[in-house]
């Protein structure tokens, strides 16, 4: 079966605040039975965090995992001398921790207004054991998170200003409106980092993402709004630009 394939919302089987969650639809949930659905509901709790707000304790045990329901979290690297690096961004309906470790080695912060369904370690991962398809979810996941983070490497190293300011607004449309960049024009969001995290996570200075920001419009690419409103005019020339190719 397809694993982007809905269930039936309305099977009486299934928990009530399952039946439309979209952790279920696409995530890891997607591959528990009912009767694992219900005795998982149970134990969790939905919580909604602030931005800013830290989502788990560096090097501590970790008592609980989760599925992000909505919003974006910013996992960072801390320095010794405590200086930090943001390494990597995680979406709804992505699985928030590590499977079978004891310590968390990210922080993981909330980039925007999170929603987080959490669940004891323990339950999860007698899951995981048990139930083979869940297991490949999470495989699967890592494996996509391993491969956007050597793309990214690439983007670090090799491309332009222009080119890494360009791949990283492709980045966040596919996750937070991947049906609206299919239509490929007047996609109107709300950038999940202030410029200083993006100038961080690109290895650029604030005055150098807010030039390139300019530069894209000036070529009618983007349309800047207040604070963090973007709309992306025009998808496929930003792409062209992401993949290093001249406009």
């Amino acid at each position: 079966m397809n694993s982007d394939k809905r269930e039936n919302i309305h099977n009486s089987d299934i928990p009530l605040i399952c039946q439309s969650c979209e952790a279920r639809h696409k995530g890891v949930c997607g591959a528990l039975s009912p009767v694992q659905l219900t005795e998982l509901n149970k134990v969790t709790t939905r919580t909604a965090h602030e931005h800013s707000s830290e989502l788990n304790v560096i090097h501590e045990d970790q008592g609980h995992y989760s599925n992000i329901l909505s919003g974006v979290v910013k996992l960072t690297k801390l320095l010794p001398d405590g200086r930090q690096q943001i390494v990597g961004l995680q979406f709804a309906p992505d699985f928030l921790g590590r499977p079978f470790s004891n310590q968390n080695n990210v922080i993981a912060e909330a980039a925007t207004n999170v929603r987080l369904c959490s669940f004891p370690k323990n339950v999860i991962e007698k899951f995981i054991k048990g139930t083979p398809d869940m297991e490949r979810r999470l495989h699967k996941q890592h494996l996509n998170e391993l491969d956007e983070a050597r793309d990214w490497m690439l983007t670090l190293g090799r491309k332009t200003a222009i080119e890494k300011l360009a791949s990283f607004l492709v980045l966040i449309v596919s996750h937070i409106d991947p049906e609206g960049s299919a239509q490929n024009e007047n996609l109107a969001i709300e950038l999940p980092l202030k410029r200083g995290d993006i100038a961080d996570y690109l290895g650029l200075t604030i005055e150098t993402v807010s030039r390139q920001l300019t530069n894209l419009r000036k070529k009618g690419i983007v349309e800047i709004g207040a604070k963090r409103a973007i709309k992306i005019v025009n998808f496929d020339r930003l792409k062209t630009i992401a993949q290093s190719e001249n406009v």
